[in-house]
């Protein structure tokens, strides 16, 4: 599986390279999303999450479950794991000093999709606001 990974991710690269595979999206594009608090936008879908895509309609049947078992995998462990962890993390803190004020700051990548940093706080009970860029908190 490992090797599938990395094979199919340096695919993506020479793809990209050769300029026969496009991103979907610019980094002005997550930028303008991130600022407006629109992080359910149609742009962060799996294309732009930091799991790379390993599904690919042209792979043999059996490369593809390979695919699909990996993508599962990395989805799992990097993406809804870590966002619990940091999620308990955040929670421990502020529980653990009730009387200090603290600041947070995640890559976008913790806020898209389902099972983010912000669901898991939610989850413990507290209420969390979106603060749009250039408003003072």
């Amino acid at each position: 599986q490992v090797i599938f990974a990395l094979n199919q991710t340096l695919l993506q690269q020479e793809s990209l390279r050769a300029g026969s595979f496009q991103i979907p999206y610019t980094t002005e594009d997550l930028i303008k999303h991130y600022n407006c608090g629109d992080l359910s936008s149609i742009i962060f879908n799996h294309d732009t999450s930091q799991v790379p895509n390993f599904i690919n309609a042209t792979l043999p049947a059996h490369e593809r479950i390979t695919a699909q078992e990996i993508d599962s995998y990395f989805r799992q462990e990097l993406i809804y794991k870590r966002n619990e962890r940091m999620g308990r993390r955040v929670k421990d803190l502020l529980e653990e000093h009730p009387d200090k004020s603290f600041f947070f700051a995640f890559g976008a990548g913790h806020f898209m999709g389902n099972s983010t940093v912000i669901d898991v706080l939610r989850r413990e009970g507290y209420e969390v606001e979106h603060t749009p860029a250039g408003q003072a908190i």
